[in-house]
């Protein structure tokens, strides 16, 4: 099964991409924070890892750029979920490592199109 790690300081949001994800089959585990999302990463070592920008503490851009620069980490494929809608944005998170973007709200047939052409 593939194991899918969300970090969101949003319960709200945690709870929707969890259940998402869960009615498709994936194993979905979820941290609020940029810290705790990367312990968690280090620890359960998941197949991709979906990371909101902002949080209190470190952000999803430091998050990203650090989990894309540990050697036990930089192999987990990041997609970026956040309501920063800037290209600027956009460009900076490709910077830190990570592989794809989305714009919330997630809308569901758009979050598995991009599971897929990431995910063996």
């Amino acid at each position: 099964m593939t194991r899918i790690l969300v970090v969101d300081d949003s319960p709200t949001e945690l709870h929707v991409i969890k259940t998402m994800l869960g009615k498709h089959g994936y194993e979905v585990s979820t941290a609020s924070s940029g810290e705790d999302g990367m312990a968690k990463a280090r620890e359960t070592l998941p197949d991709l890892i979906l990371m909101d920008v902002v949080m209190p503490g470190l952000n999803g851009f430091q998050a990203t750029r650090q989990l894309s620069q540990d050697a036990a980490t930089a192999k987990i494929p990041v997609i970026v979920v956040t309501t920063k809608d800037q290209e600027t944005d956009r460009v900076w998170a490709m910077r830190q490592g990570a592989r794809d973007y989305i714009v919330k709200p997630v809308k569901e047939k758009d979050l598995l199109e991009r599971l897929k052409d990431i995910l063996p």
